[in-house]
């Protein structure tokens, strides 16, 4: 499980795999003293071991997002939830589940990924009774 941690956090921090986004380098937002890191990329990415301890299904037509929630550095317990909408606005619900580890907290779900297009993404992150709306665009593209 340290192996899933680390690809995931580092994941979160580093530019996106299957996509760049150009108006911001980092992916982050901050709500007062809440940082929320976020990043989405092919399941491929993943390497098998990592995939099935984070019961998540490898597929060149399955996107990953994957959220975590620090305060003051550290990890936060929060409740995420989301969608994510093609160019037509047909919404799918983003399933979040919660993966904890020594020292770290995250937040992924799948998505399907059909074909090459820019989908827009609203990610809902309650903590201590109040809810932060992240919303970013994203060209996404199905992994080889």
């Amino acid at each position: 499980m340290k192996r899933l941690a680390l690809f995931l956090i580092t994941a979160c921090l580093s530019v996106g795999a299957i996509a760049a986004d150009a108006i911001k380098g980092e992916r982050k937002e901050v709500f007062g003293d809440i940082t929320v890191h976020y990043n989405t990329f092919n399941s491929t990415f993943l390497t098998p071991d990592i995939a099935k301890a984070a019961e998540l299904t490898r597929s060149k037509h399955q996107g990953v997002i994957n959220i975590s929630v620090l305060k003051a550095g550290k990890p936060l317990i929060a409740q995420v939830s989301g969608t994510v909408k093609d160019l037509t606005s047909q919404s799918v619900p983003l399933k979040f589940k919660q993966v904890t580890e020594q020292g770290a907290i995250y937040y992924i779900a799948q998505y399907p990924v059909e074909q090459q297009e820019t989908r827009t993404f609203e990610i809902k992150v309650q903590t201590d009774g109040k809810i932060n709306t992240i919303n970013f665009n994203q060209e996404l593209f199905p992994g080889e």
